[in-house]
């Protein structure tokens, strides 16, 4: 039996379903119903008629009477149809028809509606389209559905084009259904009290909904509160909605949350609120507009028992924003959790108390505005009698976003002068000028464009003059000139008619553009509906009866924080300090990553990435270190120093957690474009264990990854889970019955250090150790920076080998705003690189010709192209670089680094890029016109497509693309070679005696007396050199083989001479030298005969000791030997012995000790050295300052005395500062849990330890240094540092703190950084 009823419960329940859901869609169906075609003659009305058989009466769809139709008087613009509908009525489209039988059709036309038969307003597509496209013949019926469906009474329409064979002629239908509504009007000193009690049960969502309409800029919707004094409040500011949550009874700012939303809400048209409360959060709706709002814990419970409708008569309450005044208007369907708080004031309900005059319709006094609509528009009034012995008075409101335009103009009597009324700055300027007098101005008011309703007013009479604005409140000027001013004719409102015209009037200034009302003439009101219905005066350009101005920067369209102003006709985005660029402030102005800055050519320092392109992560400074092999992205956090662990009272662990200097969006999106991260995780102890074993209890952990990360149980250099350190995995632990050093317990120090290389675990965000509290524990931690290299988006490329190939990615969502970026490089001179299709929507990206690139575009305006023309030929196999923008103000080309070329979109035009077919890559969908060549780092909208997964299964497409050192070979500098890689290139600075990403980063170091770099060619340095390249002279050295060229560059400074700058011996004792005489002139003696003297070659540039850099270049190939010196011009010689330099031995530089066979004054002066800066020695292909600084280890070179790297080679004093793009100044991490630690560890345990270390360390070192001159014959090397000594042999030195640590690694620091 249960089982039965369920089943019967379950079927009840689907029918039920099915019955909404249909009762849903007929609903849908039935709200589209005819309302025109039973309408009585009398609802239609007409701007004129052709005749009786046009009346507006016979404009019903498919009817025949009458003439088949309306056709008014005279075709133009300003004629109109309009329908009662008898009531507010739900519309959700429009019908049109050509008159029966006829060539009268229209074309295209405006759609009006209102609920009073006057303050009209303007049915907009999109928020900017206002006409809708007509009939093409009389017969058939074209019909719109509207986007948003309107309420209202009545339905104008206005021809805008037609036939141009024929005249207007209009049928037309609306479809719709009833509107059912509760009305309250508020005359501002009214008011609604509703006592909700009992209380709504409490529920996870509440909800307020409501429609108003404002006759007042200003006034309080509603006020609801409860007996916990939290409030909230709806509030009209100047036509903006402001919402306040409050607490307790004060008005104090700390008391409040605010949030505005919507403008121009005192249009007197209807406008629908909504808020529905969540439990942190809620959602505020104008219109179409929502706005999330995050609520503070303390706001966030709403126990709301009253609601004051129209004033803000809370409990105590006090005015908190804006003007002291309640709310004037009328509101429609007041609605709080499902309850209808109007018809409970109608029913005249127990729980509200009505306070004032409140009346249960909408009455409204009739303002009939005007709008100006473009720079023709103006309003010329006849001369209207006046008592011009005492003076004269006119008046008017506007409202406007414009800065400057003519509000009125007229002339005097006698045609003695002209004035001039008009806006300039966003002030009211009065201008007079009469024949025979000075001009006379006056100005008051200011911050006239904002939109709102001003009043100006011109009083003039005899002896004073007044112009006011906002009655007073907004300035008022005077003035007191010797005669009366009069009208003597005609009056102009806004401008002139065009030049040529009969009518006398001139205009200096700029049209008026926005909105008029309540015009005054000697204190009578001017009616406006005689002008419309052409009785009086005459206009053009000009919009009766209806106030069309449009808040373009409510909705705004300015991206990442931009901030938008505008214009009667536009808007504008103000970039600036947003890091974005673009008519919309919608593309980056940023790279996406360490590896696109290289890519351009920059070097190592700090730097704005912005990892998604235009996505809605904000740029976040960070260095990258760019060395010869990788880029590296450095994250730095607030603790990347080794920190001791000092223990805690009361607490058995220390936990310690990171903050990153990027956000939570960016760390993962760094960590997921890279092809490699990795983190140091090191320990330090001394009876402190860190993980015990994989069978015993867990003492310590990390947590890692993205969001919240998760709690990981390995340490560095160990897989994920194994609950091992690095030692475990390679089985060489301390003790073997352990997995990290640490677990061994012992009284010695130990170290268990690794690196953290799983992307999926990093970065590390908090770390807990769990024995630091027995009796003698000691330990410390450092966590090092995230680090990542190989940016996974530069990269990824795919080659098209046929023009039928393509990729086919979704369809491409771009509406309002997209770009789109990639490089590519082709040998073709055409073919398409994009396509999207829509139903008429497009858009396309293609190679025009050689030169020519065309990126088009349709969003229902008609094709748009913009064009790009280069000064050379695209096709010649190197990469380029390709950017396409298009948002609703503008759509921009930038190829390469040329200027980018633009194309505006068409004013009130359609926005909306409609597309629904598939984004086809490399071709198109008839594939047609394909593009023959590679396309890379294809971003749309700062998403990357993977090119290279795809390319993988489609055939005719081969994943990645090789070549880069013919695009890119350029940056590498100094005789670096370009080498290419599978995706990248890297610059070989081996033949250089420069290092660095692109071997442009001097080696340079001070010199002493007693310094001396000996380089001995060995035959593997011999081989190398044999296979290295030397500019244009190339030579090589091989065993037993002459030598009859040598290229020799290097850069000095010194102040004293005589000195020897570098000395080249052999076997034979020939040599070369190169010296500073007594007279601070260079000198290159060459020796290439042993039974001969030395030939000196004395250069005539003088003072070289001067302090300052020179860079030296000298060339031999045989006899022929040329030196250059700076800018100098280069000088020749030649010898005159023997051409061959034979078995060379040493290259020496600074001190040579050896120098038995040397005269005797060459001999002096390779005793006594160099003292001063040599930098960038190149000798052929050996580098021997390079290998001595760098490679000390590895290469065949011995350093005697002291030698100390600097910068010194640099002709500024910051040489490196061009590589620091944007220098990051006064960043330090937030300090919590993991203090780094100033200071070493200072227990006299730790001290005693160290200094035994100590000792050890310098013993066991200078016995291997004793070994290594014995058996290499060599002296003490000292490098510009001192070796730092290991952690597990001297804790001291490894528990001291590392400077430098939040600002990034230095440029001496980065080489040994990788």
């Amino acid at each position: 039996m249960d089982l039965w009823s369920n089943k019967v419960w379950g079927i009840i329940t689907q029918v039920t379903l099915v019955l909404l859901s249909s009762y849903g869609a007929t609903q849908g169906e039935v709200c589209h119903s005819p309302l025109v075609s039973n309408l009585l003659p009398s609802s239609f009305r007409s701007s004129s008629q052709l005749s009786g058989s046009h009346g507006p009466g016979f404009a019903k769809l498919n009817r025949r009477e009458g003439a088949g139709g309306w056709s008014p008087l005279s075709s133009d613009r300003y004629q109109w149809l309009e329908v009662d509908l008898g009531g507010r009525t739900h519309i959700t489209a429009v019908s049109t028809q050509g008159r029966y039988g006829s060539s009268d059709w229209l074309t295209a036309y405006l759609l009006m509606f209102s609920d009073a038969g006057h303050n009209w307003k303007q049915y907009r597509q999109e928020d900017s389209i206002e006409a809708f496209p007509g009939n093409s013949n009389a017969d058939s019926v074209v019909q719109h559905k509207l986007q948003h469906p309107v309420i209202a009474r009545y339905v104008r329409l206005l021809p805008l084009d037609w036939n141009p064979n024929g005249r207007i002629g209009l049928r037309l239908e609306t479809y719709g259904c009833a509107h059912d509504s509760d009305v309250v009007s508020l005359d501002g000193r009214s008011s609604l009290l509703f006592r909700l009690s009992p209380r709504p049960r409490q529920a996870t969502r509440e909800s307020i909904s409501l429609t108003f309409k404002a006759l007042r800029n200003s006034g309080t919707l509603l006020h609801a509160e409860g007996q916990s004094e939290r409030s909230l409040v709806l509030q009209l500011e100047e036509g903006k909605l402001l919402l306040l949550l409050r607490t307790g009874r004060s008005s104090s700012p700390g008391s409040q949350h605010l949030a505005s939303l919507g403008n121009l809400l005192d249009d007197q048209h209807w406008h629908h609120v909504a808020v529905e409360h969540h439990s942190t959060h809620l959602n505020l709706t104008v219109d179409k507009s929502t706005l999330w709002v995050q609520i503070p814990p303390r706001l966030a419970h709403w126990d709301h028992d009253q609601m004051s409708v129209g004033a803000d008569h809370g409990l105590g309450s006090r005015r908190s924003v804006g003007l002291n005044r309640n709310f004037h208007g009328c509101l429609e369907n007041l609605v709080y959790n499902g309850v209808n708080l109007v018809d409970l004031a109608k029913k005249k309900d127990q729980r509200v108390t009505v306070k004032g005059t409140v009346t249960f319709s909408c009455a409204e006094p009739v303002f009939v505005a005007m709008t100006f609509t473009s720079p023709q528009s103006f309003l010329r009034l006849p001369r209207l009698p006046d008592a011009s012995s005492t003076g004269t008075s006119v008046g008017l409101q506007f409202r406007t976003w414009n800065k400057a335009g003519l509000l009125l103009t007229f002339d005097l009597p006698k045609q003695e002068g002209a004035v001039w009324l008009y806006l300039s700055k966003a002030r009211v300027h009065l201008q007079i000028h009469k024949s025979g007098r000075a001009p006379l101005e006056l100005n008051a008011g200011q911050s006239l464009n904002d939109g709102q309703w001003h009043s100006v007013q011109l009083i003039s009479r005899r002896g004073h003059l007044t112009v006011s604005v906002d009655g007073g409140e907004g300035a008022t000027a005077h003035a007191s000139p010797p005669f009366l001013i009069t009208t003597g004719g005609q009056l102009f409102f806004g401008g002139c008619p065009p030049e040529g015209s009969s009518q006398e009037c001139m205009n200096p200034f700029k049209a008026f553009q926005g909105c008029m009302r309540l015009l005054t003439v000697h204190n009578q009101p001017v009616d406006l509906i005689p002008v419309q219905q052409r009785l009086m005066g005459n206009y053009s350009h000009l919009q009766i009866d209806m106030c069309g101005i449009i808040d373009r920067c409510s909705q705004s369209h300015c991206e990442h924080g931009g901030s938008c102003s505008q214009s009667w006709s536009s808007f504008h985005c103000n970039c600036s300090g947003t890091g974005y660029t673009g008519a919309t402030c919608h593309s980056s102005i940023y790279e996406q990553s360490c590896e696109a800055y290289k890519h351009k050519g920059n070097t190592s320092g700090y730097y704005y990435v912005d990892v998604d392109g235009s996505g809605p992560i904000r740029p976040q400074l960070m260095y990258c270190n760019m060395t010869e092999d990788k880029t590296w992205m450095v994250i730095q956090h607030n603790n990347t120093d080794l920190t001791r662990v000092r223990p805690s009272p009361g607490k058995d662990q220390h936990s310690a957690h990171f903050e990153y200097a990027s956000e939570e969006e960016q760390l993962a999106a760094v960590v997921g474009q890279s092809e490699h991260c990795e983190q140091e995780l090191t320990y330090l102890c001394r009876k402190s264990r860190l993980l015990n074993t994989p069978d015993g209890p867990l003492l310590s952990w990390w947590v890692g990854g993205p969001g919240a990360g998760k709690v990981q149980t390995y340490w560095g250099g160990a897989p994920p889970g194994s609950q091992q350190c690095s030692c475990g995995l390679q089985e060489n632990c301390v003790d073997p019955k352990h997995y990290c050093n640490c677990d061994a317990d012992r009284t010695e120090w130990a170290n268990d250090s690794g690196l953290l290389t799983h992307k999926e675990t990093l970065p590390v965000r908090s770390l807990v150790l769990g024995d630091v509290q027995r009796p003698g524990s000691e330990s410390a931690y450092r966590v090092g920076p995230l680090r990542c290299h190989g940016d996974k988006n530069v990269w990824n490329a795919a080659f098209f080998d046929k023009e039928t190939s393509y990729l086919h990615f979704p369809t491409f969502h771009g509406e309002l705003s997209a770009d789109i970026s990639f490089l590519f490089k082709t040998t073709s001179s055409s073919g398409v690189f994009l396509e999207n299709l829509g139903i008429k929507d497009f858009i396309r990206i293609e190679l025009g010709s050689s030169t020519e690139v065309l990126f088009s575009f349709d969003v229902g305006n008609g094709p748009l192209e913009v064009r790009v023309t280069a000064g050379s030929p695209l096709n010649d196999g190197r990469w380029h670089r390709l950017r396409a923008e298009r948002n609703v103000k503008e759509a921009s080309l930038r190829l390469d680094q040329l200027p980018a070329a633009t194309q505006e979109a068409p004013a009130d035009g359609h926005i909306h890029l409609q597309l629904n077919s598939q984004l086809f890559i490399g071709g198109t969908a008839s594939r047609q016109k394909g593009f023959r060549g590679c396309i890379r780092s294809l971003q749309l909208n700062g998403v990357t497509l993977d090119l290279e997964e795809r390319a993988r299964i489609t055939p005719g497409v081969q994943a990645g693309c090789p070549g880069h050192c013919s695009s890119y070979g350029s940056l590498c500098r100094n005789q670096g070679r370009c080498s290419e890689r599978p995706s990248s290139f890297s610059c070989d600075c081996g033949s250089s005696a420069y290092t660095g990403a692109f071997c442009d980063r001097e080696v340079s170091a001070s010199f002493k007396s007693g310094t001396s770099v000996s380089f001995t060619f060995t035959e593997p340095a011999l081989n190398e050199l044999n296979g290295s390249r030397s500019g244009s002279l190339s030579s090589s050295v091989q065993p037993d083989v002459n030598l009859r060229a040598e290229n020799v560059s290097l850069s000095f400074r010194t102040s004293r001479s005589p000195a020897l700058l570098l000395y080249v011996g052999s076997d034979h004792t020939e040599y070369l030298a190169l010296l500073l005489n007594q007279h601070d002139m260079l000198e290159v003696r060459y020796r290439l005969d042993s039974s001969k003297e030395a030939e000196i070659l004395r250069s005539t540039v003088r003072n070289l000791a001067d302090g300052q850099l020179h860079a030296v270049i000298i060339s031999r190939l045989a006899d022929a030997v040329s030196v250059q010196i700076d800018q100098n011009t280069k000088e020749d010689f030649n010898l005159t012995s023997d051409v061959e330099f034979n078995a060379v031995r040493s290259l020496v530089l600074g001190t040579v000790h050896d120098s038995g066979e040397l005269d005797p004054e060459l001999s002096r002066l390779a005793s006594l050295g160099f003292t001063g800066c040599l930098s960038g020695v190149l000798f052929n292909s050996v580098s021997p300052l390079k290998a001595a600084l760098l490679h000390p280890d590895t290469s065949p070179v011995l350093v005697t005395g002291p030698l100390v790297r600097s910068m010194c080679g640099s002709t500024s004093a910051n040489p490196y500062a061009a590589e620091t793009t944007h220098h990051l100044s006064g960043r330090s991490g937030s300090v919590g849990r993991g203090q780094p630690v100033v200071n070493a560890i200072r227990s006299d345990s730790a001290l005693i330890g160290g200094v035994i270390a100590v000792v050890i360390f310098v013993t066991v070192s200078a016995l291997a240094v004793m070994a290594r001159v014995l058996y290499r014959r060599k002296g003490t090397c000292r490098s510009r540092e001192a070796k730092a000594a290991k952690p597990d042999d001297n804790p001291e030195l490894a528990f001291s703190s590392r400077t430098g640590s939040h600002s990034g690694p230095s440029e001496n620091q980065r080489e040994y950084f990788i």
